[in-house]
C-alpha cells in the first residue's frame, strides 16, 4: 500500500494551459516603465502588450476608452432592441398597403444595419 502512495506522489501534475509554453526575459526599470506606460494606454496588462508585440500585431490606442465605450454600447443594443421591436410591429400592420410597408421595412433594414456598423466598429 506504501508503494502505491509514493509511486503516486512521485508523478507531477502538469497544469492545464492553453498555452504550455512560457518565455521570460529581463528588461530594465526604465524599459519597463515604457513597456508599463504603452500597455497601460491600451488598457491591457504588460505581458498581454508584449506578447501582442512580439507576434508581429499593429497596436493602437482605442479611440474610445472603456467606459465609454460601455456605455455606448448599451445605449446601441437599446437602439437595435427598439428597431427591432418597430420592424416587427409594422410587419404586423394590416391597414398600410403594401408599399408603404415595403417603404419602412426598408428605412428599419437601413437603421439597423447602420447599427451594426457602429457596434462592428466599437468592437
Amino acid at each position: 500500500m506504501s508503494e502505491h502512495l509514493e509511486m503516486a506522489s512521485k508523478k507531477k501534475k502538469q497544469p492545464n494551459r492553453k498555452q504550455p509554453k512560457q518565455i521570460s526575459f529581463r528588461v530594465s526599470e526604465s524599459e519597463y516603465l515604457n513597456l508599463e506606460r504603452s500597455a497601460k494606454v491600451l488598457n491591457i496588462s504588460v505581458p498581454a502588450f508584449v506578447k501582442k508585440k512580439a507576434q508581429g500585431a499593429r497596436v493602437v490606442a482605442p479611440k474610445i476608452n472603456p467606459d465609454d465605450s460601455k456605455e455606448m454600447a448599451r445605449q446601441l443594443a437599446a437602439l437595435g432592441n427598439n428597431v427591432n421591436q418597430l420592424a416587427k410591429r409594422v410587419n404586423q400592420i394590416e391597414f398600410a398597403d403594401k408599399n408603404t410597408q415595403e417603404l419602412i421595412s426598408a428605412d428599419l433594414s437601413r437603421a439597423l444595419n447602420g447599427l451594426g456598423e457602429i457596434w462592428r466598429q466599437l468592437t
